[in-house]
């Protein structure tokens, strides 16, 4: 997905216009976010598993460049090639040019946000390269030509009359057949051809061991294992963040990933690949594309540990009633609030705004990330690079000198006393009742403001 040139608030503005649909992804979110508490709470060491979990992700990104020298060197030692992206048109030249070598015209692919953030897909098809996605979701999402909206769940934001809709459209299923088990089986026939037919499988990694050359992949509808095992190719690419150092280590982040993104005590695949299959090739793409950068920067490398479990966008509540596409990025949510800018400031300067900073997203993360104090610490840089509106500057800026000085506040709270109770009743209580319905709060009683303050102050 292209970067949006609209702001978060005119994208979110087009998701809430909907209204029964902005509270049905409000509530299937939040039954995620309720799933996830009841998983974590059936787990004794739950908190120490996530300090364990932030500890080993901080030790690996002081010395990410020695982990990445010791993974090359056993992956290579295991028979897999290696390959370093600087960028993402470096990392997409490495896939394309591995496909024309050896004459692949059909590749199949299983999730991965890292190719959606570099935009493999139109890369490859722009170049006569047919690329199916085989997670269920992302097929969706693809035959709808948009991009997903949760990195977990990409077609969340969908109901099964509009999947049946798609299907009826593009896989000739029934007309009005929204019967999920049927509309499940119609995609598994159509993806099963698509196996069979590809030279190449391209899959994610959700973690790569540096001890000994293996990337693991977490699925739960076996389409990785398929992509990886009937083609004779398989390319694996992944950030540079994807390191942990030992296999040890991988149990830690096994029992924290799937309770933290689907309320699951573990996925239902999750598979090591040590090496290429006997007769094929295992490519592994390792892909920086601005990650160092924001390695260096103090103040942001902690977000880096994201394990990618999507919990931070289950509980956000500006999430969960805005929806992902109105992020205008490939990771949305908290993270992507703070994953967005670093890549390009001027692009997503609406994207710090997108938060009640009310820390929920903290709570949930599984690594332990400062998720809010990093979405403020974005706040304060886009004021420092100037990069705010006129209006919001002068605002802030108001408010600063207020806040600042004794003497203003108090003059500022004084006039709110003396001038708010004689506003026209019309004027306050039309505008808090357009306002409170959106929000299904109860309307203002029909007194007067005056009176209202009246009674507040006991009749003054």
């Amino acid at each position: 997905m292209r970067e949006s040139p609209r702001g978060h608030p005119e994208l979110a503005a087009r998701f809430v216009a909907d209204d029964a649909r902005a509270h049905w992804h409000d509530q299937s979110l939040w039954w995620l976010r309720q799933k996830r508490d009841a998983a974590a709470s059936v787990v004794p060491d739950w908190e120490a598993l996530r300090d364990a979990a932030a500890r080993i992700k901080a030790h690996v990104l002081g010395r990410l460049a020695d982990y990445l020298v010791e993974f090359e060197r056993n992956a290579t030692a295991a028979g897999a090639r290696v390959w370093f992206a600087r960028d993402a048109e470096e990392h997409n030249a490495i896939v394309h040019r591995i496909l024309a070598e050896r004459g692949v015209v059909k590749l199949v692919k299983s999730k991965s946000m890292l190719t959606e953030e570099c935009h493999l897909n139109p890369y490859l098809e722009a170049r006569g390269i047919e690329v199916t996605d085989t997670d269920l979701g992302e097929r969706i999402v693809q035959l709808r030509r948009e991009p997903p909206s949760h990195i977990v769940m990409p077609a969340i934001h969908l109901k099964k009359e509009d999947i049946g809709e798609l299907f009826h459209r593009e896989l000739g299923t029934d007309a009005g057949a929204s019967d999920p088990k049927y509309l499940t089986e119609s995609a598994r026939r159509h993806l099963r051809r698509r196996f069979f037919e590809a030279g190449a499988g391209l899959t994610g990694v959700n973690f790569a061991v540096a001890e000994t050359g293996t990337v693991v992949v977490c699925t739960n509808e076996g389409n990785a294992d398929m992509g990886a095992s009937l083609p004779p190719i398989h390319i694996a690419c992944m950030g540079v963040e994807k390191i942990v150092p030992r296999r040890q280590d991988l149990a830690v982040f096994l029992r924290l990933l799937a309770r933290s993104a689907t309320g699951q005590a573990v996925t239902s695949y999750t598979t090591h690949f040590h090496g290429p299959r006997r007769g094929g090739e295992l490519h592994i793409v390792i892909v920086d594309n601005g990650r160092s950068r924001q390695l260096a920067d103090e103040a942001f490398r902690r977000s880096l540990a994201c394990i990618r479990c999507g919990a931070c966008m289950n509980t956000c509540p500006v999430f969960r009633r805005s929806g992902g596409h109105s992020y205008g990025w490939v990771v949305p949510g908290p993270i992507g609030i703070i994953l967005a800018p670093a890549r390009d400031a001027a692009a997503h300067r609406t994207l710090p705004y997108a938060s009640s900073l009310c820390g929920s997203c903290t709570d949930v993360c599984p690594v332990k990330i400062d998720l809010h104090h990093e979405i403020l610490a974005w706040r304060q840089e886009m004021a420092r690079r100037r990069l705010l509106s006129i209006g919001k500057r002068a605002g802030l800026r108001a408010l600063g000198w207020i806040f600042r000085f004794a003497l203003l506040y108090r003059l500022a709270g004084w006039l709110l006393r003396r001038v708010v109770p004689l506003l026209p009743r019309r004027l306050v209580h039309g505008r808090w009742n357009a306002w409170a319905r959106q929000r299904e709060l109860p309307p203002m009683p029909r007194a007067t403001f005056r009176a209202l303050y009246r009674r507040h102050r006991g009749g003054a």
